[in-house]
């Protein structure tokens, strides 16, 4: 088996070889190649990676302009990957390299993607409470049986990566962008290790991004195929509740004899109705850029059959 590591990497200089060295350790016999991508680091991180490339003939090195993020960072890890599996770590050496051998297994048993689950997490209160309620937020309105779907360490066929479009925070939610495309994910339990160097990249701002992307990919999962069906049932709402303001302010005028009131309740009647007829047209124009890129993509194929194949 050929494996991909994708390791994001931002200020973590002090793990960078003990991490190198774990993974080489515990992917044998398997042929593996590591791909650090330096996003953004300013303590001496892409040079200790560049080390590690003179090093090693199986360790490449992406350095980005500036800070992206990891969603970006592992956008340009995902599209430069190569052979079976992709695996994806972060550079802290809170993930043990020694589980590797176990999300191959796993891989081997039928999955597609396999997810990290730090079942014992050793991260300060103000990291491991928001991660809960996002956790069980996604499982619950996903309907996927995922204790950690925002780990880290995950695994995957490098079929899937090819075939998910990464951006925003949406690395947390590629194993449910892969679950509504009908490959099968699974979960392992595994080590986490407190952090020895440098400090935590997290904070409140990437935990209202990953609310915001769990609204987007909430949306596109119900409604990307019908766009239609979105807009055309707030629309219609709109135009209803416009219909129904209209009515009062003519009882309004007839039974209160209140010219005010009734023009008050008349132009909000207005306002909901041209909006709800602005939403119904959004829709009709969102149904007709899906008629021009139809639910027909590649990313739906399970297999296909080659041209000249049939006799």
């Amino acid at each position: 088996m050929n494996v991909t590591f994708l390791i994001p990497v931002l200020d973590e200089r002090d793990t960078l070889e003990r991490l190198a060295d774990g993974i080489m350790r515990h992917t044998a016999p398997h042929e593996a190649r590591i791909l650090f991508i330096d996003d953004g680091s300013t303590d001496g991180s892409y040079e200790a990676m560049c080390r590690l490339r003179d090093r090693h003939d199986n360790v490449g090195v992406i350095r980005l302009r500036r800070n992206f993020g990891k969603s970006t960072a592992l956008a340009v890890g995902f599209d430069r990957a190569e052979g079976d599996v992709v695996i994806t770590m972060d550079g802290d050496l809170q993930d043990d390299p020694k589980e590797i051998p176990r999300f191959l297994a796993a891989l081997e048993n039928g999955h597609d993607v396999v997810v990290g689950w730090k079942k014992v997490r050793n991260d300060p209160w103000h990291k491991t409470l928001p991660s809960r309620v996002y956790n069980g937020l996604v499982a619950w309105l996903f309907k996927l049986d995922l204790h950690d779907v925002n780990c880290g360490y995950k695994a995957y066929r490098t079929e899937v990566v090819k075939r998910i479009d990464v951006y925003g925070e949406l690395h947390r939610l590629i194993p449910v962008l892969a679950a509504n495309l009908g490959y099968r994910v699974a979960e392992i339990p595994v080590e986490h290790h407190p952090r020895l160097f440098g400090r935590s990249k997290y904070g409140v701002e990437r935990f209202s991004k990953g609310a915001l992307d769990v609204v987007s990919v909430l949306f596109l999962s119900r409604y990307r195929f019908a766009p239609g069906h979105f807009f055309g049932k707030v629309g219609a709402g709109a135009i209803l509740a416009g219909l129904v303001c209209a009515a009062g302010a003519m009882a309004g005028l007839a039974i209160l004899d209140s010219v005010p009131l009734a023009l008050a309740i008349a132009a909000v009647g207005a306002g909901l109705i041209g909006g709800g007829m602005g939403v119904l047209a959004l829709g009709l124009v969102a149904e007709l850029v899906l008629t021009q890129h139809p639910p027909g993509s590649p990313s739906l194929y399970v297999d296909e059959d080659a041209p000249g194949d049939e006799t």
